[in-house]
């Protein structure tokens, strides 16, 4: 039986984690596999069949330790990849990315890796640690075999922004529809009607549930409730935003829930507020469960999942745009994105549409498709 080895930060809540935990819960009918864990935290399912080897590294470390832990951990996996005989490991997120290739140095592996998130969105800042990243992205990234982009805006931002000459291919990410069918239809422990909006991803930053919220505020219709699934370092600040806009009262903070399903095929609107995406996960398993969606414009991802037809390079900066299969937003427009909402509620034979298309969509990236290139890709003999 041929392996499959993925190497990954940790298995807790976030889209690349459940990307993860659906191809080696897939894979391991075929395959041997074993899941690399940099630290030992486990939110998502997993087969009895897939063996987990963790590196056991602290949870709590800040960013500039985990770049210095990095040449330490290239090391200890070099030593894993020799012991169990590894010839190929696919690695997904930034710093499971730079660990598999340094430790190819010591192990001479085969090292393919998995590009989330456009790096030019990532990595705005002119901090130290993004300053950083993106010398070690320019440097390190050259010396990978392959790199998996998850959209064609990420493969076109590592070769026109970075120069990354390496070997691409571009694999949307793989959804479980019929899985996601069946978990849609769990009961939930909290009443949702039909006016009702839901936002789910980690509370951090980058998912700039601030936007929600304020947005969320200016709408006229005060009967709404907006749901928030997810947790994350925010939380006790969103909390305070929302008692500071007047909305405590409407806004319902669920935490985490690994059926994020059973909440979005109850909810008639969900809203991607990113700053900056890959190939959001979210967005698509809410089509799937038959939300009408309002995302911003961010690099990358939302523009070719509601509007495959246009060009992945533009980027809506004023306005709002009705795209084929949702609403696009600019990124950062509180202004905008109340339109939208607005737009969308008040505009019933809109809404029905989007919700009804939404799940069209979604069957484009069923997993069956998307499975027989992954097993191209990261199954090895």
């Amino acid at each position: 039986m041929s392996d499959t080895v993925i190497l990954i930060n940790s298995l807790g809540g976030g889209g690349a984690e459940r990307v993860v935990s659906t191809l080696l819960n897939e894979l391991c009918f075929e395959y041997e596999c074993y899941l690399i864990l940099l630290e030992n935290n486990i939110d998502y399912p997993l087969d009895d069949r897939i063996n987990v080897i963790c590196l056991n590294e602290d949870v709590n470390l800040s960013g500039v330790k985990k770049l210095i832990r990095l040449p330490f951990l290239s090391f200890k996996l070099a030593k894993i990849i020799k012991k169990f005989g590894f010839n190929q490991v696919t690695s997904f997120l930034y710093r499971a990315n730079y660990i598999n290739i340094l430790s190819s140095f010591f192990a001479k592996h085969r090292v393919v890796i998995s590009e989330r998130i456009a790096p030019s969105a990532m990595y705005r800042n002119n901090s130290l640690e993004d300053m950083i990243s993106k010398i070690l992205l320019r440097t390190l990234y050259k010396k990978a075999d392959l790199i998996i982009s998850v959209s064609k805006a990420i493969e076109f931002d590592l070769i026109e922004t970075f120069n990354i000459g390496v070997k691409q291919v571009v694999i949307y990410n793989p959804y479980d529809i019929e899985s996601i069918n069946n978990k849609a239809n769990e009961k939930v422990g909290v009443d949702i009607d039909k006016k009702s909006i839901i936002a789910v991803g980690t509370l951090c930053d980058r998912k700039n549930q601030q936007l929600i919220l304020r947005s969320f505020a200016r709408i006229a219709d005060n009967d709404y409730i907006l749901y928030l699934l997810g947790k994350g370092e925010n939380e006790s600040k969103l909390k305070v935003l929302a008692r500071e806009l007047g909305i405590a009262t409407r806004v319902v903070f669920l935490g985490f829930d690994n059926n994020p399903y059973k909440y979005l095929s109850k909810c008639s609107i969900f809203i991607l507020g990113s700053n900056a995406e890959g190939f959001p996960n979210v967005l698509a398993e809410a089509m799937a469960c038959g939300c009408a969606v309002i995302s911003t414009d961010c690099l990358s991802g939302p523009r070719e999942i509601l509007a495959p037809k246009s060009d992945i390079k533009f980027e809506l900066r004023d306005d709002i745009e009705l795209a084929e299969f949702g609403v696009l937003v600019p990124v950062q427009d509180e202004v905008n994105l109340t339109k939208a909402i607005e737009v969308v509620i008040g505009d019933n034979e809109l809404r029905g549409k989007y919700r009804q298309v939404a799940k069209e969509r979604a069957n484009d990236f069923n997993i069956d498709g998307i499975i027989k290139r992954y097993k191209e890709v990261i199954c090895v003999g």
